[in-house]
């Protein structure tokens, strides 16, 4: 995906020393609080690719971090190419002193050529009592920690009306795959189309491709991929794209077809399904559909939008994630304090309550999330453990997952256009993959 995926007693430190104190009602679970320094006088700058009601939120939890410490924060969008954006930034020698990054290839891409300074003893403490192992592996490179997980997505979850699915006569949404088709299939024969595609971001496609692979494959087979450890061409890829032709091929299945789904970005393939004039009865999305219904659409979340798993399409329930890694790019103590407040449940707290955030934070209370929707995504998250994949197109280099026009984005596009060429796609994947993975 693009930026723009799923509970034991803490001490943590904030950095340069400080102790960890008793719980308070921010944190709303088992976890402590950190102790607040005196960081009086000094100014960071966080970047992130966050903008509106995201950055909005985002603030609150920088202003708690001031409150607490006495430091200021300046924040500073990205733009979704966060790569060229701090690139730039670093070549001219001005870095922000935190950044949060969407895609972990990119983390490790900074880490890789020095551009990233490592978390102290502190933020590594926070991180170990807090979260699953994944996290920290994923935030970290040839065995080093460099970045904490504060805000992830469950992507694997898909939104649909109630009242389409009451007027086709399904009392359940489906579980797996094959159920998912067939009652596709009964919601277009009832007169309504069944699904709603954002192809015009390529990234929404990748979504679709690997919580597909994932349940049908299996996580080994995820994890060789990922790392281009199996080429494209292998057969459990040939047999997920199939898979995914069963729905993107019958053009009844998706809203305006291949050549619709085309021209419909992600924001828009929410609203066909929960705006006033609806177009669909289903979208797939991650946990952050629930920001666009509530900020775009009449609709209530809880109420005329719901959510189910993501169906399995093979032997085990996929939950597929994506997250931002905060990473230092100036290793001073304010930085260094930011990020370790990060890793605590009082600073998951804060933007759980505000809505349109899951965290990883295995002491995060679920009660701090506002809507029972909320706490589900979350609870599967943290529920999932080590068996969650990450974005499988965030960990490759961005030339093959995360640019426009280019790469898996556009291969997958050109195989909505024609769902039937899988042998095709797949030879362009490989060969795409081949030159990013040098």
């Amino acid at each position: 995906m693009r930026r723009i995926t799923r509970t034991l007693p803490i001490l943590v430190a904030l950095a340069l020393g400080a102790a960890a104190c008793g719980g308070d009602d921010d944190s709303g679970g088992g976890g402590s609080t950190t102790q607040a320094q005196n960081l009086k006088g000094q100014k960071i700058e966080v970047a992130a690719v966050w903008t509106g009601t995201e950055q909005q939120n985002f603030q609150k939890v920088l202003d708690a971090f001031s409150q607490k410490t006495g430091a200021t924060v300046t924040y500073t969008p990205t733009g979704d190419n966060v790569s060229t954006y701090l690139g730039s930034k670093i070549q001219g020698g001005a870095p922000p002193d935190v950044a949060l990054l969407p895609q972990q290839g990119v983390l490790v891409q900074f880490a890789n050529d020095g551009s990233l300074k490592k978390p102290n003893a502190a933020v590594a403490a926070a991180v170990d009592a807090n979260f699953s192992p994944i996290w920290k592996t994923l935030a970290s490179v040839n065995g080093t920690l460099y970045g904490v997980y504060y805000k992830v997505a469950n992507k694997s979850t898909v939104w649909y009306r109630p009242q389409a699915f009451q007027d086709a006569g399904i009392s359940n949404p489906p579980t797996s795959w094959d159920e998912f088709v067939t009652d596709a299939k009964t919601i277009s024969d009832s007169g309504v189309t069944p699904v709603s595609v954002g192809g015009a971001d390529g990234w929404t496609l990748t979504d679709w491709f690997e919580n597909v692979y994932l349940s049908q494959a299996g996580a080994d087979k995820y994890d060789q991929l990922s790392k281009h450890e199996i080429p494209w061409t292998d057969p459990s890829v040939t047999k997920a794209l199939e898979t995914l032709g069963q729905l993107w091929g019958d053009q009844k299945l998706i809203a305006g077809g291949s050549s619709g789904s085309l021209q419909t970005d992600f924001p828009t393939s929410v609203t066909n399904v929960f705006g006033d004039k609806s177009k669909a009865a289903m979208v797939y999305e991650g946990d952050f559909v629930a920001g666009v219904i509530t900020d775009s659409t009449k609709s209530k979340v809880g109420q005329d939008a719901l959510m189910f798993p993501f169906p399995s399409a093979g032997a085990q329930q996929a939950v597929v994630g994506g997250g931002d890694a905060a990473v230092l790019l100036k290793d001073n103590p304010a930085s260094q304090a930011f990020l370790a407040y990060l890793a605590t449940p009082e600073a998951a707290a804060v933007w759980a309550k505000a809505g349109g955030y899951t965290s990883a934070n295995k002491n995060l209370s679920l009660d701090n999330y506002p809507d029972p929707i909320a706490k589900a995504i979350g609870e599967a998250v943290v529920k999932a453990g080590d068996a969650v994949r990450f974005d499988m197109s965030d960990l490759a280099p961005a030339a093959f997952g995360g640019t426009v026009g280019k790469g898996e984005w556009k291969d997958l596009q050109d195989f909505l256009k024609n769902p039937s060429n899988v042998q095709g796609t797949a030879a362009q994947l490989e060969k795409d993959a081949k030159a990013a993975f040098k």
